[in-house]
């Protein structure tokens, strides 16, 4: 019996992975870490604490952590307070971006 042998010439190369543009990780990990900030600050402040709640329990506290985490991520997805938009312009220049987009400190 006789192997066979792959002709190597005609073998295509493999396909390379698609990533996302550098600018568009740091922006959506900017954004990430604007939404966690905002969650915490929504926590402390008490968002989502009605007086008489649904009855109370561990499941309300855990329902409303999820209420708080998704409302800082829509409030980082329309803009935020700016806190995402300084840390891209850091993480870019960091990156080797544009120094002129890093932040003034």
């Amino acid at each position: 019996m006789r192997p066979t042998v792959t002709d190597p010439v005609s073998l295509s190369p493999a396909p390379i992975p698609t990533q996302p543009p550098q600018t568009e990780r740091l922006r959506a990990l900017a954004q990430e870490f604007e939404a966690a900030f905002l969650a915490q600050m929504l926590k402390d402040a008490g968002f989502g604490k009605a007086p008489d709640g649904f009855g109370g329990g561990m499941g309300e506290d855990q329902m409303q952590s999820f209420l708080i985490e998704e409302q800082a991520r829509v409030m980082a997805r329309a803009g935020g307070i700016g806190l995402g938009e300084t840390v891209f312009r850091y993480l870019t220049a960091q990156a080797g971006g544009d120094p002129a987009a890093a932040p003034e400190a």
